[in-house]
């Protein structure tokens, strides 16, 4: 199996690796360390060598960092993680911090109220990150000072870096050569007057060069970094094992490939003014950039945008995996509804899915460790089954069961919440306004210019009518083979960037009840051009508008609806949901899958 369920966390650890790492701080003279999640490339998911954050306290969640000075250790997390973070570690020695409702700054103001320095690798933090620190830094005394990892200096067996294989992607899948794309981003850096641009994200990369990578779970791109010159020339800098077996985009058509050793020497002879992204650029970039006289302005990671609004065939692509993938998604449903309550467990749905997933003999990964919540577990929207905390499906649970698949003509991601056995009122109630806010995002049609933050209050209000919310955004960026978070195109209120035609995005709104429960409806959506409706005001031209179309198409359990609570346009969206979704899987269905198929998709 992709998926394990050994428990990754060691919260009894924490005290004496704490108490290692104060000793190198005192060594370095440093008051203070921060232990970021990241790594050198600023990804969600981490190679197990850069774990530092996890090796040190415990928490594993995908998000968070820790402030460690002589006398406090803070781990900072959202609203994902606050449950999750309080199992995970040792509270006698790290105090868990609510972020971003206390920002860094403020934390380290009160830690250090007499000043000092502040220790951290320019590698693993972002330029606009520690600028943002040292301003709201300002007049209290603390400096925020580079300096070699302390935590690599104090773990003993810390795993190898990955070695893992770079292939090219097929370019009828990506829709543009890489020479294409190459020439269009070229265009705007010699607008802009920018000799170069920095790229290191590898998603960019990978998406850039048409190419994939193996080097961590779940997120098929390489670790690399790489230099795009205004003569739409690239310099992709690797680790020195996989030089010798590079794929063809790495090595012609205007690409070289270079042992990433030298990439900082590199950047000392670049032409200026350089263009770099604050947002992802590591801060030991723009030290080399600085020591060398070389001027960098900031302006976003070229590939960004392009790489967010998809191509004709990369949508038509995605369209396909996700019907393949909800045939499989569906035929694991229909076995779990024929199980009796208190006859299987978390760890029983998990595998059966991804068997499932493999059956269609595409799947080339899963896109992130699937969650199978049951109980008070599906209320850790996060969490992470393991044979730790494995639960018994019981009669009255709810069922939080959200999963995907890397394949090679598309990423999936899909959420949906099931009743084991007879649910409750509540239960049932909550899950409606979290199915309301579902639709009204789905059926959404939208001026041209909105971002998510416009849109992500829609999803919220059926449960902010009962006093009731979600600690998460609505909706995250989703990759073609790539990332299973992509951005910069969100539904949340942090998101400023306007949402365009190609942009795939998840729709997920959910209620969590700690202790009791947890409840999350999620489909993948593309932007696209909204087509003109029968008597619309001319004004107002459909040319402007944008609406979205479903990707996922796996049933909603009406079990959990409390029909009187829809109105009819609810209703009449969801029967044709429930419709498309007869249409669309039953060919890819036999037997009992087909027959549960049949009953799951009646009209309500």
């Amino acid at each position: 199996m992709f998926q394990s369920f050994t428990e990754k966390s060691s919260p009894e650890q924490g005290p004496p690796r704490l108490a290692a790492l104060r000793g190198a701080m005192q060594s370095a003279q440093l008051d203070g360390w921060l232990v970021p999640r990241a790594d050198r490339f600023q990804g969600e998911y981490v190679a197990p060598g850069d774990e530092r954050l996890a090796w040190l306290t415990g928490f594993t969640g995908s998000a968070g960092f820790a402030a460690i000075t002589a006398d406090q250790a803070g781990v900072f997390v959202d609203g994902r993680y606050r449950t999750q973070v309080r199992s995970q570690t040792d509270q006698s020695a790290f105090q868990p911090v609510d972020w971003p409702e206390v920002k860094l700054a403020d934390w380290l103001r009160n830690a250090l109220p007499d000043g000092g320095k502040v220790g951290f690798d320019p590698w693993l933090h972002t330029v606009k990150e520690m600028d943002d620190v040292a301003r709201a830094l300002e007049g209290s005394g603390i400096d925020c000072v580079p300096s070699e990892n302390l935590i690599d200096h104090i773990w003993p067996d810390r795993p190898a870096p990955p070695n893992g294989a770079i292939t090219d992607y097929p370019d009828d899948l990506a829709g543009k050569t890489s020479a294409e794309k190459r020439a269009a981003l070229v265009e705007d850096l010699r607008k802009a007057g920018h000799r170069a641009a920095i790229l290191t994200l590898p998603d960019s990369i990978a998406w850039l060069l048409n190419i994939r990578g193996a080097d961590i779970p779940r997120n098929p791109v390489p670790h690399a970094f790489a230099i795009l010159h205004d003569d739409a020339r690239v310099e992709l800098y690797v680790a020195h094992d996989k030089l010798d077996a590079l794929p063809e985009n790495c090595t012609s058509d205007g690409v070289s490939a270079h042992d990433e050793a030298s990439f900082s020497a590199a950047l000392t002879i670049l032409l200026s003014p350089v263009r770099l992204d604050a947002a992802s650029a590591p801060v030991a970039v723009v030290h080399a950039l600085n020591e060398a006289g070389i001027k960098a302005e900031r302006a976003s990671d070229p590939c960004i945008l392009p790489k967010a609004c998809k191509t004709d065939a990369e949508i038509a692509a995605t369209r396909t995996a996700h019907l393949r993938d909800g045939a499989a998604v569906c035929q694991t449903l229909a076995w779990l509804e024929a199980q009796a309550p208190g006859s299987v467990t978390e760890i029983d749905v998990v595998k059966r899915l991804e068997e499932a997933r493999r059956a269609t003999r595409k799947l080339l990964d899963i896109s992130f460790d699937t969650i199978a919540g049951s109980g008070p577990n599906g209320a850790l929207a996060h969490y992470r089954v393991s044979e730790a905390s494995n639960r018994t499906l019981r009669d009255g649970d709810l069922l939080v069961l959200d999963g995907g698949g890397q394949y090679l003509d598309g990423t999936t991601d899909i959420t949906r919440t099931l009743p084991i056995g007879t649910p409750g009122a509540d239960e049932r109630a909550a899950f409606t306004r979290v199915l309301q806010g579902m639709i009204a995002i789905s059926r959404l049609r939208f001026p041209r210019g909105l971002a998510g933050r416009d849109i992500d209050a829609i999803a919220r209000m059926p449960l902010w009518l009962a006093d009731q919310d979600y600690a998460h955004g609505t909706g995250h960026g989703v990759g073609v083979y790539l990332c299973v978070h992509e951005g910069p195109q969100r539904i949340s209120r942090a998101s400023e960037t306007p949402l365009e035609p190609g942009m795939i995005l998840s729709n997920e709104p959910g209620y969590y009840r700690e202790g009791h429960f947890g409840i999350r409806i999620e489909n993948l959506l593309v932007v696209q051009p909204a087509t003109p409706l029968p008597g619309s005001d001319p004004a107002d031209s459909a040319a402007r508008k944008l609406a979205f179309e479903t990707l996922s198409f796996v049933p909603i359990d009406r079990r959990l609806i409390a029909r009187d609570m829809l109105s009819r346009p609810e209703i009449d969206w969801l029967d044709a949901y429930h419709a498309a979704c007869r249409d669309k899987i039953a060919p890819h269905l036999a037997g009992d899958a087909a027959d549960w198929l049949t009953a799951a998709t009646a009209p309500l």
